[in-house]
């Protein structure tokens, strides 16, 4: 799950563009007139396109699905290819115009509307965000992203010192000490001693612990008794459960810890300070637990950072570091996710059926919601290009600072046909929800088995269960980087 930033609605309103304007507004008055093809403002402008005007096939046959699922070999192999378009394309079509991207709060699991206009209009774009200077390239189609973040001319390690523009006024992660802000070799050595916590062996033994843990959560909301609030009684305390387990905190030290995630993730004018606050705490709780592992070993995450940053593998602040990304990953970031997973659920009662008959489908069931659910606002963690490359057309200049969109690309309709309906039948291409490439989320195995044992345990315990409000009534999150409810009522 990236762990990038994003910004507040309520700063977004001050900035030069209107947060309210439709995508059609924002794309108005470019620089250049010639920028703005008039075919495409007769595009539909956001979320209420229909799924069968985005999933029209492709033009040309090369750009199929099946012509698109080559491996991720094959695919950082094509700059030769890219390089071979005419030296003239870019040249003769102008700049596309740079759009203000205020990134507010959406309903529930509706998708981007810029991005939904993005993918189907213009993949390759300039967007200027809510913080820092200048302005970025936006790339949106499945196959674009994959090729930019596989392919090393892509540095995110160049983001380090630079002004970007961005989403949030602080970064979460370290720009100095941290996984997500170097390249190979010295990022490879970094994820080799955080995939030693990531083994099969390891999950093995923390799943019983996570069923026991969904169990117990469960049964207490029975007993408290519906309407009950599932994000109270299960996606909140959860995740933080199996993370404390995972990390190695022991439980009475846990309340310190849990408060921070949120913090460290929030978004406005205001979350400098509460971040920068969180930030330190964090620092602190990690550095007394990886200072105890040392004089106690485990086989937790803590033990396994400990032992490394003794033998010199890595530094302690490298180490501080990859326990926070994972704690702000696997504790705020799953909450959220699981809760939307859930509600995606119960607003598909037919879904939810089928899983209570099929309970063999879960693991494809809970890929497919990973793909359609929108798990956070806008994009993360930009690149910077370290030589001129050509993408999708445009050629993107050494020094140019390139985001990726998650999000749009696992709504691409070239590479999922029918991309805005949920198909537990799905199959062809994997969705790009944990990134791709180098930085592809090392905690994604753990939260492919959280999301499954929630899931499960839910509908064994009370297969009856269902939404205790009308669906817009639900309350999500808001003014923060990942999507997700606030609230979950429920009813069995």
């Amino acid at each position: 799950m990236p762990l990038d930033p994003a910004a507040s609605p309520a700063d977004r309103s001050a900035s030069p563009a209107d947060p309210a304007a439709s995508p059609a507004d924002r794309s108005a008055a470019p620089a250049d007139p010639a920028a703005s093809p008039a075919d495409r403002s007769a595009a539909p402008a956001g979320p209420a396109a229909s799924p069968a005007g985005r999933s029209a096939a492709p033009a040309d046959p090369a750009a199929s699905p099946a012509g698109r699922s080559a491996s991720p070999a094959d695919r950082s192999a094509a700059p030769a290819d890219r390089s071979a378009l005419p030296a003239d394309r870019s040249a003769a079509a102008p700049l596309p115009p740079v759009r203000f991207w205020a990134v507010g709060d959406l309903p529930a699991l509706d998708p981007d509307p810029l991005l939904d206009e993005l993918l189907r209009s213009e993949p390759v774009s300039r967007i200027r965000l809510p913080y820092g200077t200048g302005h970025a390239w936006l790339v949106t189609r499945y196959e674009d992203v994959r090729f930019v973040t596989s392919d090393p001319r892509f540095s995110r390690e160049e983001v380090v010192g630079r002004d970007v523009t961005t989403m949030r006024p602080v970064p979460v992660a370290s720009q100095t000490a941290g996984v997500q802000y170097v390249d190979p070799p010295r990022h490879t050595v970094l994820r080799r001693v955080v995939a030693r916590a990531f083994t099969g062996r390891s999950m093995q033994r923390l799943r019983p612990l996570a069923e026991r843990r969904a169990a117990a959560l469960l049964d207490g909301m029975r007993r408290a008794g519906a309407p009950a609030d599932l994000m109270e009684h299960l996606h909140g305390p959860f995740p933080l459960a199996v993370l404390r387990d995972f990390l190695g905190v022991d439980e009475r030290d846990w309340h310190r810890w849990a408060e921070t995630g949120e913090a460290l993730l929030s978004a406005g004018a205001e979350s400098g300070e509460r971040a920068a606050a969180a930030a330190r705490a964090t620092r602190a709780h990690i550095a007394e637990l990886l200072r105890r592992r040392r004089e106690e070993p485990r086989e937790d995450l803590a033990g396994v950072l400990a032992r490394a940053a003794e033998a010199g593998e890595i530094t302690d602040d490298e180490a501080i570091s990859l326990a926070t990304a994972v704690q702000v990953s696997g504790g705020h970031a799953v909450r959220n996710n699981s809760g939307s997973m859930m509600y995606a659920l119960l607003t598909h009662p037919r879904h939810l059926e089928r899983l209570r008959r099929e309970p063999e489908l879960l693991p494809r069931a809970v890929e497919e919601l990973f793909r359609y659910v929108p798990h956070r606002n806008g994009v993360g963690i930009p690149r910077v290009a370290t030589e001129d490359v050509r993408v999708g057309g445009r050629l993107i200049r050494a020094g140019d600072v390139v985001y990726n969109a998650y999000l749009a690309a696992n709504r691409d309709p070239e590479v999922f046909p029918d991309p805005d309906t949920l198909d537990f039948d799905r199959a062809g291409a994997a969705h790009l929800a944990f990134g791709h490439g180098p930085h592809h989320c090392l905690a994604a195995v753990m939260a492919r088995m959280e999301a499954e044992v929630m899931i499960g345990a839910v509908l064994t315990r009370f297969p009856g269960i269902r939404l205790a409000v009308p669906p817009e009534e639900v309350e999500f999150q808001r003014r923060g980087l990942i999507r997700g409810p606030r609230t979950l009522p429920v009813a069995w």
